[in-house]
Protein backbone atom coordinates (compact mmCIF):
# COMPACT_ATOMS: atom_id res chain seq x y z
CA UNK A 1 0.00 0.00 0.00
CA UNK A 2 1.46 3.39 -0.97
CA UNK A 3 2.61 5.89 1.79
CA UNK A 4 3.65 9.45 1.95
CA UNK A 5 2.51 12.89 1.95
CA UNK A 6 -1.49 13.51 1.50
CA UNK A 7 -3.18 14.89 -0.97
CA UNK A 8 -4.35 17.37 1.75
CA UNK A 9 -1.26 18.63 2.92
CA UNK A 10 -0.23 19.44 -0.73
CA UNK A 11 -3.20 21.34 -2.11
CA UNK A 12 -2.66 24.98 -1.54
CA UNK A 13 -5.69 26.82 0.01
CA UNK A 14 -5.05 30.29 -1.49
CA UNK A 15 -8.38 31.74 -2.31
CA UNK A 16 -9.03 32.44 -6.03
CA UNK A 17 -11.10 35.21 -7.53
CA UNK A 18 -13.57 32.52 -8.53
CA UNK A 19 -13.58 29.21 -7.24
CA UNK A 20 -13.77 26.18 -9.69
CA UNK A 21 -14.74 23.06 -8.38
CA UNK A 22 -13.65 21.03 -11.08
CA UNK A 23 -10.38 22.71 -11.12
CA UNK A 24 -10.19 22.72 -7.50
CA UNK A 25 -10.41 18.63 -7.53
CA UNK A 26 -8.76 18.13 -10.79
CA UNK A 27 -5.77 20.19 -11.49
CA UNK A 28 -2.23 19.68 -12.60
CA UNK A 29 -1.20 19.14 -8.78
CA UNK A 30 -4.08 16.60 -8.22
CA UNK A 31 -3.60 14.63 -11.29
CA UNK A 32 0.37 14.74 -10.19
CA UNK A 33 -0.43 13.10 -6.81
CA UNK A 34 -2.48 10.16 -8.46
CA UNK A 35 -0.11 9.53 -11.20
CA UNK A 36 2.95 9.43 -8.15
CA UNK A 37 0.94 6.94 -6.22
CA UNK A 38 0.60 4.68 -8.87
CA UNK A 39 4.16 4.87 -10.10
CA UNK A 40 5.37 4.13 -6.73
CA UNK A 41 4.17 0.96 -6.95
CA UNK A 42 4.45 -0.31 -10.75
CA UNK A 43 7.89 0.59 -12.15
CA UNK A 44 6.06 -0.02 -15.97
CA UNK A 45 3.57 3.21 -15.17
CA UNK A 46 4.56 5.92 -17.72
CA UNK A 47 3.44 8.86 -15.24
CA UNK A 48 5.25 11.77 -17.13
CA UNK A 49 2.92 10.32 -20.10
CA UNK A 50 -0.49 9.40 -18.52
CA UNK A 51 -0.17 13.07 -16.90
CA UNK A 52 0.56 14.49 -19.93
CA UNK A 53 -2.80 12.94 -21.81
CA UNK A 54 -4.49 14.06 -19.02
CA UNK A 55 -4.15 17.72 -18.33
CA UNK A 56 -4.02 18.40 -22.37
CA UNK A 57 -7.45 16.98 -22.19
CA UNK A 58 -8.61 18.26 -19.03
CA UNK A 59 -9.28 22.25 -19.66
CA UNK A 60 -12.46 21.41 -21.92
CA UNK A 61 -13.72 18.90 -19.73
CA UNK A 62 -16.86 18.88 -16.94
CA UNK A 63 -16.06 17.37 -13.51
CA UNK A 64 -18.04 14.55 -14.62
CA UNK A 65 -16.29 14.16 -17.96
CA UNK A 66 -12.65 14.50 -16.56
CA UNK A 67 -13.36 11.92 -14.03
CA UNK A 68 -14.05 9.37 -17.30
CA UNK A 69 -11.85 10.80 -19.29
CA UNK A 70 -9.01 9.99 -16.64
CA UNK A 71 -10.58 6.49 -16.42
CA UNK A 72 -10.49 6.07 -20.25
CA UNK A 73 -6.44 6.86 -20.15
CA UNK A 74 -5.81 5.00 -16.75
CA UNK A 75 -7.26 1.97 -19.06
CA UNK A 76 -4.19 2.53 -21.46
CA UNK A 77 -1.68 3.00 -19.02
CA UNK A 78 -2.62 0.06 -16.70
CA UNK A 79 -2.00 -3.54 -17.23
CA UNK A 80 -4.16 -5.18 -20.20
CA UNK A 81 -5.58 -7.58 -17.57
CA UNK A 82 -7.90 -6.34 -15.40
CA UNK A 83 -6.69 -8.62 -12.26
CA UNK A 84 -3.28 -7.18 -12.88
CA UNK A 85 -4.71 -3.74 -12.89
CA UNK A 86 -6.69 -3.99 -9.67
CA UNK A 87 -3.02 -5.46 -8.09
CA UNK A 88 -1.49 -1.94 -9.01
CA UNK A 89 -4.64 -0.18 -7.92
CA UNK A 90 -5.03 -1.89 -4.81
CA UNK A 91 -1.26 -1.66 -4.27
CA UNK A 92 -0.98 1.68 -4.87
CA UNK A 93 -3.86 3.22 -2.29
CA UNK A 94 -3.10 5.27 0.28
CA UNK A 95 -3.99 4.99 3.73
CA UNK A 96 -7.60 4.97 4.35
CA UNK A 97 -9.65 8.11 5.86
CA UNK A 98 -8.91 8.84 9.44
CA UNK A 99 -11.97 6.48 11.33
CA UNK A 100 -11.90 8.95 14.08
CA UNK A 101 -13.39 11.55 12.17
CA UNK A 102 -16.98 9.93 12.05
CA UNK A 103 -18.35 12.35 9.38
CA UNK A 104 -18.13 14.12 6.30
CA UNK A 105 -14.93 13.21 5.52
CA UNK A 106 -15.41 12.49 1.98
CA UNK A 107 -12.34 11.65 1.13
CA UNK A 108 -9.91 12.49 -1.55
CA UNK A 109 -11.72 13.12 -5.23
CA UNK A 110 -9.34 12.65 -7.38
CA UNK A 111 -9.59 8.96 -6.49
CA UNK A 112 -12.73 8.57 -8.28
CA UNK A 113 -11.73 7.80 -11.59
CA UNK A 114 -10.01 4.62 -10.08
CA UNK A 115 -13.67 3.73 -9.25
CA UNK A 116 -15.08 4.59 -12.62
CA UNK A 117 -12.69 2.68 -14.02
CA UNK A 118 -13.47 -0.70 -11.67
CA UNK A 119 -17.01 -0.10 -12.69
CA UNK A 120 -16.20 -0.11 -17.14
CA UNK A 121 -13.46 -2.67 -16.62
CA UNK A 122 -13.93 -4.68 -13.96
CA UNK A 123 -17.77 -5.96 -14.84
CA UNK A 124 -17.06 -9.23 -16.22
CA UNK A 125 -18.10 -12.17 -14.29
CA UNK A 126 -14.64 -13.57 -13.54
CA UNK A 127 -13.77 -10.20 -12.42
CA UNK A 128 -16.28 -10.24 -9.51
CA UNK A 129 -14.72 -10.97 -6.75
CA UNK A 130 -11.74 -8.52 -7.55
CA UNK A 131 -13.72 -5.83 -8.29
CA UNK A 132 -15.88 -5.53 -5.31
CA UNK A 133 -13.23 -6.02 -2.63
CA UNK A 134 -11.46 -2.91 -4.48
CA UNK A 135 -14.44 -0.73 -4.13
CA UNK A 136 -14.50 -1.86 -0.38
CA UNK A 137 -10.99 -0.73 -0.19
CA UNK A 138 -11.15 2.32 -2.66
CA UNK A 139 -14.42 3.72 -0.64
CA UNK A 140 -12.39 4.04 2.54
CA UNK A 141 -10.68 6.98 0.50
CA UNK A 142 -13.24 8.61 -1.31
CA UNK A 143 -17.15 7.84 -2.00
CA UNK A 144 -18.02 4.67 -4.27
CA UNK A 145 -21.66 5.32 -4.11
CA UNK A 146 -21.56 5.63 -7.93
CA UNK A 147 -19.45 2.63 -8.97
CA UNK A 148 -21.04 0.10 -7.16
CA UNK A 149 -24.20 0.71 -8.86
CA UNK A 150 -23.11 -1.01 -12.16
CA UNK A 151 -22.42 -3.93 -10.00
CA UNK A 152 -26.40 -4.43 -8.87
CA UNK A 153 -27.59 -3.74 -11.91
CA UNK A 154 -25.51 -6.84 -13.17
CA UNK A 155 -25.45 -8.96 -10.26
CA UNK A 156 -28.44 -7.62 -8.02
CA UNK A 157 -28.19 -10.86 -5.74
CA UNK A 158 -24.78 -11.08 -5.37
CA UNK A 159 -24.32 -7.36 -4.50
CA UNK A 160 -27.17 -6.79 -2.83
CA UNK A 161 -25.46 -10.31 -0.03
CA UNK A 162 -22.56 -8.13 -0.46
CA UNK A 163 -23.86 -4.97 0.75
CA UNK A 164 -25.84 -7.07 3.70
CA UNK A 165 -22.25 -7.94 4.93
CA UNK A 166 -20.98 -4.24 4.55
CA UNK A 167 -23.65 -3.63 6.88
CA UNK A 168 -22.30 -4.28 9.65
CA UNK A 169 -18.42 -3.87 8.81
CA UNK A 170 -16.43 -1.73 11.13
CA UNK A 171 -15.34 1.51 8.83
CA UNK A 172 -18.28 3.62 8.70
CA UNK A 173 -17.37 4.47 5.26
CA UNK A 174 -17.84 0.89 3.80
CA UNK A 175 -21.12 1.24 5.58
CA UNK A 176 -22.77 4.34 4.38
CA UNK A 177 -21.79 2.95 0.73
CA UNK A 178 -24.49 0.10 1.12
CA UNK A 179 -27.07 2.80 2.12
CA UNK A 180 -25.58 5.84 -0.51
CA UNK A 181 -24.97 3.34 -3.59
CA UNK A 182 -28.24 1.71 -3.06
CA UNK A 183 -30.49 5.20 -3.07
CA UNK A 184 -33.50 5.09 -5.70
CA UNK A 185 -32.62 8.95 -6.76
CA UNK A 186 -28.83 9.26 -6.23
CA UNK A 187 -27.37 12.62 -7.51
CA UNK A 188 -24.59 12.31 -10.63
CA UNK A 189 -25.81 8.48 -10.95
CA UNK A 190 -27.27 6.13 -13.27
CA UNK A 191 -30.66 4.42 -11.61
CA UNK A 192 -30.77 0.90 -10.39
CA UNK A 193 -33.45 -1.46 -11.36
CA UNK A 194 -34.44 -2.35 -8.17
CA UNK A 195 -37.49 -2.26 -6.39
CA UNK A 196 -37.83 0.77 -4.24
CA UNK A 197 -38.46 -0.95 -0.93
CA UNK A 198 -35.55 -4.10 -1.78
CA UNK A 199 -32.77 -2.17 0.30
CA UNK A 200 -35.43 -1.49 3.57
CA UNK A 201 -33.56 -4.44 5.20
CA UNK A 202 -30.34 -2.50 4.82
CA UNK A 203 -31.73 0.69 6.24
CA UNK A 204 -33.15 -0.84 9.04
CA UNK A 205 -29.78 -2.38 10.10
CA UNK A 206 -27.82 1.17 9.46
CA UNK A 207 -30.57 3.77 10.74
CA UNK A 208 -29.12 2.66 14.11
CA UNK A 209 -25.42 3.52 13.29
CA UNK A 210 -23.70 5.74 15.24
CA UNK A 211 -21.94 8.13 13.18
CA UNK A 212 -23.49 10.89 11.74
CA UNK A 213 -22.16 9.85 8.28
CA UNK A 214 -23.86 6.75 7.80
CA UNK A 215 -27.46 8.22 9.31
CA UNK A 216 -27.34 11.05 7.13
CA UNK A 217 -26.80 8.51 4.22
CA UNK A 218 -30.19 6.69 5.36
CA UNK A 219 -32.18 9.33 6.23
CA UNK A 220 -31.24 11.40 2.20
CA UNK A 221 -32.10 7.25 1.36
CA UNK A 222 -35.74 8.17 2.94
CA UNK A 223 -36.10 11.32 1.22
CA UNK A 224 -35.62 9.94 -2.47
CA UNK A 225 -38.54 7.22 -1.06
CA UNK A 226 -40.77 9.91 0.20
CA UNK A 227 -40.62 11.28 -3.44
CA UNK A 228 -41.83 8.51 -4.96
CA UNK A 229 -44.13 6.28 -2.36
CA UNK A 230 -44.25 8.57 0.76
CA UNK A 231 -46.20 5.83 2.52
CA UNK A 232 -43.23 3.09 2.65
CA UNK A 233 -41.37 6.52 3.78
CA UNK A 234 -43.56 7.28 6.99
CA UNK A 235 -44.09 3.62 7.72
CA UNK A 236 -40.03 2.80 7.90
CA UNK A 237 -39.97 5.55 10.27
CA UNK A 238 -42.87 5.07 12.17
CA UNK A 239 -41.18 1.35 12.70
CA UNK A 240 -38.17 2.61 13.57
CA UNK A 241 -39.47 4.77 16.72
CA UNK A 242 -41.34 1.67 18.14
CA UNK A 243 -38.50 -0.54 18.08
CA UNK A 244 -36.13 1.88 19.86
CA UNK A 245 -32.25 0.85 18.48
CA UNK A 246 -31.19 4.40 17.78
CA UNK A 247 -31.02 6.98 20.04
CA UNK A 248 -34.25 9.01 20.44
CA UNK A 249 -32.45 13.27 19.80
CA UNK A 250 -30.69 11.18 16.48
CA UNK A 251 -33.84 9.13 14.99
CA UNK A 252 -36.06 12.69 15.62
CA UNK A 253 -33.18 14.25 13.55
CA UNK A 254 -33.08 11.70 10.94
CA UNK A 255 -36.74 12.01 10.84
CA UNK A 256 -36.82 15.55 10.53
CA UNK A 257 -34.08 14.90 7.44
CA UNK A 258 -35.89 12.36 5.54
CA UNK A 259 -39.42 13.83 5.55
CA UNK A 260 -38.03 17.43 4.32
CA UNK A 261 -39.40 17.18 1.00
CA UNK A 262 -42.86 16.07 2.26
CA UNK A 263 -42.85 18.86 4.80
CA UNK A 264 -42.15 21.20 2.32
CA UNK A 265 -45.44 19.98 0.43
CA UNK A 266 -47.24 19.81 3.59
CA UNK A 267 -47.68 16.66 3.96
CA UNK A 268 -50.38 15.73 6.68
CA UNK A 269 -48.92 12.46 7.59
CA UNK A 270 -45.47 13.71 7.85
CA UNK A 271 -46.70 16.95 9.42
CA UNK A 272 -48.19 14.65 12.37
CA UNK A 273 -45.36 12.02 12.30
CA UNK A 274 -43.16 15.44 13.52
CA UNK A 275 -45.42 16.06 16.01
CA UNK A 276 -47.14 19.47 14.04
CA UNK A 277 -51.06 19.45 13.72
CA UNK A 278 -52.12 19.36 10.03
CA UNK A 279 -54.80 21.54 10.68
CA UNK A 280 -53.80 24.25 13.90
CA UNK A 281 -56.24 26.37 15.32
CA UNK A 282 -54.51 29.54 14.28
CA UNK A 283 -54.97 32.60 12.10
CA UNK A 284 -53.07 35.24 10.15
CA UNK A 285 -53.70 38.44 10.74
CA UNK A 286 -51.20 40.32 8.27
CA UNK A 287 -48.55 39.72 6.26
CA UNK A 288 -46.78 42.71 5.26
CA UNK A 289 -44.03 43.59 2.91
CA UNK A 290 -41.43 46.36 4.03
CA UNK A 291 -41.36 48.45 0.47
CA UNK A 292 -42.41 51.45 -0.43
CA UNK A 293 -45.45 50.77 -3.16
CA UNK A 294 -44.23 46.89 -2.71
CA UNK A 295 -41.42 47.43 -5.18
CA UNK A 296 -37.75 45.67 -4.18
CA UNK A 297 -34.93 46.28 -6.45
CA UNK A 298 -32.75 43.01 -7.64
CA UNK A 299 -30.12 43.08 -5.14
CA UNK A 300 -31.66 44.74 -2.68
CA UNK A 301 -33.27 42.64 0.48
CA UNK A 302 -37.32 41.42 0.38
CA UNK A 303 -38.29 42.97 4.07
CA UNK A 304 -41.90 41.14 5.21
CA UNK A 305 -43.80 40.64 8.27
CA UNK A 306 -46.43 38.18 9.77
CA UNK A 307 -48.89 38.59 12.53
CA UNK A 308 -50.00 34.80 13.77
CA UNK A 309 -52.42 34.68 16.56
CA UNK A 310 -53.30 31.25 18.29
CA UNK A 311 -56.23 29.85 19.06
CA UNK A 312 -55.08 26.88 21.47
CA UNK A 313 -51.43 25.84 22.64
CA UNK A 314 -50.05 24.82 19.02
CA UNK A 315 -46.51 23.64 17.80
CA UNK A 316 -45.90 25.80 14.64
CA UNK A 317 -44.12 24.88 11.63
CA UNK A 318 -43.75 28.55 9.33
CA UNK A 319 -41.96 28.26 6.07
CA UNK A 320 -42.37 31.13 3.70
CA UNK A 321 -42.74 30.61 0.12
CA UNK A 322 -41.16 33.34 -3.01
CA UNK A 323 -43.10 32.87 -6.37
CA UNK A 324 -40.51 34.16 -8.66
CA UNK A 325 -40.99 34.98 -11.82
CA UNK A 326 -38.84 33.30 -14.57
CA UNK A 327 -37.45 34.44 -17.85
CA UNK A 328 -40.69 33.04 -19.92
CA UNK A 329 -43.09 35.34 -18.22
CA UNK A 330 -44.27 31.66 -15.73
CA UNK A 331 -43.92 31.49 -11.67
CA UNK A 332 -41.73 29.14 -10.23
CA UNK A 333 -42.01 28.67 -5.85
CA UNK A 334 -39.55 27.60 -3.50
CA UNK A 335 -40.04 27.12 -0.20
CA UNK A 336 -38.02 28.44 2.81
CA UNK A 337 -37.87 27.95 6.44
CA UNK A 338 -38.62 30.43 8.26
CA UNK A 339 -39.38 29.45 11.92
CA UNK A 340 -40.26 27.00 14.63
CA UNK A 341 -42.40 28.41 17.45
CA UNK A 342 -44.73 26.44 20.31
CA UNK A 343 -47.63 28.86 21.08
CA UNK A 344 -50.29 29.34 23.61
CA UNK A 345 -54.00 29.68 23.65
CA UNK A 346 -54.99 33.34 22.84
CA UNK A 347 -51.10 34.41 22.14
CA UNK A 348 -50.29 37.24 19.00
CA UNK A 349 -46.59 36.96 17.73
CA UNK A 350 -45.26 39.03 14.90
CA UNK A 351 -42.46 37.13 12.73
CA UNK A 352 -40.22 39.40 10.79
CA UNK A 353 -37.80 38.52 7.90
CA UNK A 354 -35.57 39.25 5.84
CA UNK A 355 -34.79 37.58 1.95
CA UNK A 356 -31.70 38.85 0.15
CA UNK A 357 -32.18 39.04 -3.69
CA UNK A 358 -28.59 38.82 -5.05
CA UNK A 359 -27.86 40.19 -8.12
CA UNK A 360 -25.66 37.88 -9.77
CA UNK A 361 -25.54 34.19 -8.59
CA UNK A 362 -24.29 31.29 -9.60
CA UNK A 363 -27.41 28.74 -9.47
CA UNK A 364 -30.75 30.97 -10.67
CA UNK A 365 -31.09 34.33 -12.02
CA UNK A 366 -33.87 36.74 -11.05
CA UNK A 367 -36.32 39.09 -13.26
CA UNK A 368 -37.94 41.61 -13.14
CA UNK A 369 -41.39 41.47 -12.66
CA UNK A 370 -44.79 41.16 -10.05
CA UNK A 371 -43.38 38.01 -7.68
CA UNK A 372 -45.37 36.83 -4.82
CA UNK A 373 -44.85 35.98 -1.23
CA UNK A 374 -47.02 33.62 0.88
CA UNK A 375 -46.59 31.99 4.35
CA UNK A 376 -47.02 28.13 5.38
CA UNK A 377 -48.03 27.23 8.69
CA UNK A 378 -47.82 23.19 9.27
CA UNK A 379 -48.27 22.93 5.47
CA UNK A 380 -51.19 25.09 4.64
CA UNK A 381 -51.24 28.48 2.94
CA UNK A 382 -52.33 30.87 5.24
CA UNK A 383 -51.57 34.07 3.62
CA UNK A 384 -50.07 35.54 0.52
CA UNK A 385 -49.21 39.35 -1.08
CA UNK A 386 -47.57 40.30 -3.85
CA UNK A 387 -44.61 42.35 -4.35
CA UNK A 388 -42.82 43.90 -7.77
CA UNK A 389 -39.16 43.22 -8.55
CA UNK A 390 -37.44 46.12 -10.21
CA UNK A 391 -33.80 46.67 -11.58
Amino acid sequence: MATGHTLRSMVSTTPTERFSLKDHLFNPQTVGWLAGLLADVDPAFDRDGFEAEVLSAMPELELKQRISMIAEVLATHLPEDFEQAAGVIASALPPPLDPSLSDDDFGEFVIAPLGDYVARWGLDPADYETSVALLKELTMRCSMEGYIRPFLTEYPDETLSRLTLWADDPNYHVRRLVSEGTRPTLPWAPRIPMEIGTPIPLLDKLHADPTRYVTRSVSNHLNDISKIDSALAISTLERWHETGLQDSKELDWMTRHALRSLIKQGDPKAMQLLGYSPNPAISVDSLVVNAPGGVVRIGDVLEFEVTITAGSDERLLVDYVIDFVKKNGDRRSKVFKLRTIEMTTGEKRTLEKKHRLPASATTFTLYPGIHAVSVKVNGNVLARTEFELVV
